[in-house]
């Protein structure tokens, strides 16, 4: 994980809610989903990016006070997708194993979606399933009375060489 990424380029707004917003995690995916597939991501990555930002639009839903915002900042390289709201703490970072934290029993192999509910149902697992989709590139920072929760993925084909 780093803990800071360069600010470049302006960021667009892609949603806001508030505490109030119902089904905030579902409209930011499905907002975040539509903007990531304009900007020429294919879907498993897409999915992926989508799967890490739900965990930092439900941990700041949860655990943050609001209005909260998402963007998206572009730079030559990447694409920033950041989550904010407004609790300027920085929550504690878990240790992260060497080896994924998901491994599926031997038993539970073919177990299908009561295992997997299982699995996703105990607490405190968000952050190693951002750390592993992200490969690592993600953080927090703080400032101004704000916590911004981001993570970073290269910049797509279509996004390089502008539309196809």
């Amino acid at each position: 994980m780093n803990s800071h990424r360069t600010l470049g380029a302006t960021p667009s707004v892609v949603w806001r809610w508030t505490s109030y917003t119902p089904n905030a995690t579902a409209q930011a995916r499905a907002a975040l989903r539509c903007a990531l597939d304009q900007l020429g991501y294919d879907g498993e990555v897409i999915s992926d990016v989508v799967l890490a930002v739900s965990e930092f639009v439900a941990n700041a839903t949860e655990h943050a006070v609001g209005p909260y915002e998402m963007r998206l900042r572009r730079t030559d390289a990447e694409v920033i997708c950041e989550v904010e709201d407004r609790d300027p703490h920085i929550p504690t970072i878990p240790v992260f194993p060497a080896r994924a934290p998901f491994s599926p029993a031997e038993q539970d192999r073919g177990g299908g979606l009561e295992v997997l509910c299982a699995l996703l149902s105990e607490r405190g697992r968000g952050l190693h399933i951002v750390h592993e989709l992200t490969k690592g590139v993600w953080g927090f920072r703080s400032r101004k009375g704000t916590k911004t929760a981001w993570l970073a993925l290269p910049a797509a084909p279509r996004d390089r060489f502008g539309p196809s």
